[in-house]
């Protein structure tokens, strides 16, 4: 068996969850025994394509041409589009028409959760949509006393200083508003946000907020994922308040270094991430900092072994695994 790893327009998302789901499956098909390529030129039994970027349905028609399968990873819908960039929300409907004409040329969808598998499936596709999680390297996040103590000691940290953590793009649905309000609603408790946006892209109401975020939250800007690594291993909390997703990566990164995490009870979580079992929940601003305080002061219980076995049930092998089992439907000996 052999797949192709379409990487075209790969460096435009490079940055974001879809660049990070990429290099899991190359480390899911390794895992698994699959041979990977990433040349037109060697032929393959199946072609994986992660982007809707315009060169993207040209490489599911020339994958056709040459008899090969599409297996196209649904990680956009229209719902998280939405509350993203400047001008996302006017441009909402129109991304979803090019979402089916992407999607739709695939033999299969891929979509990392049943409820992005349940929106993909209003959408009227032609084909299949399969929920397999993006998974995650439970080799290189996993707890590390060592990496926690590194992350402090470059931020300047004391061992009993409570540290918040969360990651993702500069926009109102990263909840990117309401970790400012929890940052201001504990003032004794440091917050970084990792990740990066350029300003042009990030809306207004994001740039004032930003602007005027109290002075123990700071913007640490892109970091490598060895930094991201230490800085999930050496926190209080991970405190992530996404209006939606279609799994979120961080997340798992999160619960495979053993950090409590707190997220926005949202559906896509629902099935898998329980309140009080494997994560805390909370619903509005005031449900963030009860939760973010009790976490912090120990008064809540500890549900970190339960996270981390929900990151190692999607480690890059198991999924490798469930990958092969796709392209034994797609392409019978």
């Amino acid at each position: 068996m052999r797949v192709h790893l379409y990487t075209g327009s790969l460096d435009a998302v490079r940055r974001s969850g879809v660049g990070q789901a990429v290099a899991h499956q190359r480390a899911m098909l390794e895992s698994a025994g699959v041979e990977v390529t990433e040349s037109w030129d060697t032929p393959a039994d199946a072609v994986h394509i992660n982007t809707v970027l315009p060169d993207a349905p040209l490489a599911a028609l020339r994958a056709r041409r040459r008899g090969e399968k599409v297996v196209y990873y649904g990680h956009s819908t229209m719902q998280d589009f939405r509350d993203s960039f400047v001008g996302s929300n006017l441009l909402a409907p129109l991304f979803k028409r090019w979402l089916c004409l992407c999607y739709g040329l695939g033999d299969i969808v891929l979509t990392p959760t049943p409820y992005a598998r349940g929106i993909l499936q209003t959408y009227g596709l032609p084909c299949p949509v399969r929920a397999m999680s993006n998974g995650v390297d439970t080799g290189f996040f996993a707890p590390d006393k060592a990496r926690g103590a590194a992350f402090r000691r470059k931020y300047r940290l004391s061992d009993d200083q409570k540290v918040v953590v969360s990651a993702g793009h500069f926009m109102q649905r990263k909840g990117i508003l309401e970790f400012i309000a929890l940052a201001r609603a504990l003032p004794l408790v440091e917050f970084y946000w990792f990740g990066y946006t350029p300003p042009a892209l990030v809306p207004a109401p994001v740039r004032r907020a930003m602007a005027a975020a109290p002075d123990n939250l700071h913007f640490a800007g892109f970091v490598t994922q060895a930094e991201l690594r230490d800085a999930y291993c050496g926190a209080d909390l991970f405190c992530f308040c996404s209006h939606e997703e279609t799994e979120g990566i961080v997340v798992l990164e999160a619960l495979a270094c053993g950090v409590p995490v707190l997220l926005r009870d949202i559906p896509v979580y629902e099935g898998w991430l329980t309140d009080g079992v494997n994560v805390y929940k909370a619903a509005d601003d005031a449900g963030f900092a009860a939760r973010a305080e009790g976490i912090l002061t120990g008064t809540l219980p500890d549900v970190t072994a339960a996270g981390r076995a929900v990151a190692e049930a999607r480690s890059l092998p198991r999924m490798g695994q469930a990958l092969c089992g796709v392209y034994r439907e797609l392409c019978p000996a």
